[in-house]
């Protein structure tokens, strides 16, 4: 090859890269949560294998398009060849994702950042996999001493670290007897079936009102969203609580100050996502999100 072709080669390689770990970014940000949805609205795996697949799968396509970008490809271009399979295989799921949900759904492949059809997404798929054809046999990477240990050194690194920053916690039953246990405050709804996001509360803390003001405007454009308020202590006056989070169209209960911290062990606000009384999300309030809520729904 001549210079330019070289550059073009070079070029392309970063861009291709790039676009690996923009796509790995709009899957984790702003929320992992979002793609993990996805994964269950369209294949109905559990939601704790869908929290283990998706960071797998974003550490793969984040540790792949870094090394392209770096020009480490690995002894036998293992890394372009693992990213011409991985695109193999996303389209594959998309051809599923067609038949079984037809081409007006957002296939998720840039997270909530651009919404995809999988008609769309597949023929970029098969655009890309023409690209990485030509790059396996044309791009040259790095050939130093240690070259070939550096892929599988940050393949390695990518998955600990994604791992430990947005760890996998495990989908567990909430006991709601306490919630249940003093008639005065006993729901009217119930908490055990169905989806609910209950948040615990304390009336006199600052982020608590925030959450409560947050979830107030949530409501206000989909009334159909499944909050459900427990309020710490049942003396306190409300006054100022109702004032300034306007949230009363949220349905609430009281709990006594011992059963409130045996639930949030002195930290709130805490949100949890209930699945017929399994917690599936344990958030704050900065993670509660529209679409991302209603994609819960679902």
């Amino acid at each position: 090859m001549n210079r330019l072709q070289r550059l073009l080669i070079i070029l392309l390689t970063i861009a291709t890269g790039a676009l690996f770990l923009y796509s790995a970014y709009t899957k984790l940000f702003p929320t992992i949560q979002s793609f993990e949805y996805t994964m269950v609205e369209f294949t109905h795996i559990p939601l704790l294998y869908a929290k283990i697949a998706a960071r797998f799968f974003i550490g793969l396509e984040a540790t792949l398009g870094a090394l392209m970008v770096l020009h480490f490809f690995g002894k036998n271009n293992w890394v372009l060849k693992s990213a011409f399979a991985l695109l193999v295989f996303f389209s594959l799921f998309l051809i599923y994702l067609w038949i079984k949900a037809g081409d007006n759904v957002n296939c998720g492949c840039f997270g909530d950042a651009i919404w995809m059809r999988p008609s769309v997404s597949l023929v970029k798929n098969i655009i890309m996999l023409g690209i990485i054809g030509l790059l396996i046999r044309k791009a040259r990477g790095f050939n130093f001493r240690f070259a070939d240990i550096v892929p599988l050194l940050l393949l390695a690194g990518t998955f600990v670290t994604i791992y430990l920053v947005f760890p996998v916690y495990e989908v567990y039953k909430m006991s709601l007897k306490p919630i249940y246990a003093d008639a005065r405050w006993a729901p009217a709804t119930d908490l055990t079936t169905g989806k609910h996001i209950v948040a615990f509360l304390s009336p006199s803390c600052m982020h608590c009102r925030k959450a409560a003001l947050k979830m107030h405007n949530m409501m206000l454009k989909d009334p159909a969203i499944p909050f459900f308020m427990i309020l710490g202590g049942v003396e306190s006056d409300l006054t100022d609580f109702w004032k300034e989070t306007q949230a009363r169209n949220i349905s609430y209960t009281r709990l006594k100050r011992e059963e409130f911290l045996n639930y949030t062990h002195g930290i709130f606000p805490q949100i949890f996502w209930l699945n017929n009384s399994m917690v599936e999300e344990n958030t704050g309030y900065p993670e509660l999100d529209q679409k991302l809520v209603e994609k819960w729904m679902k």
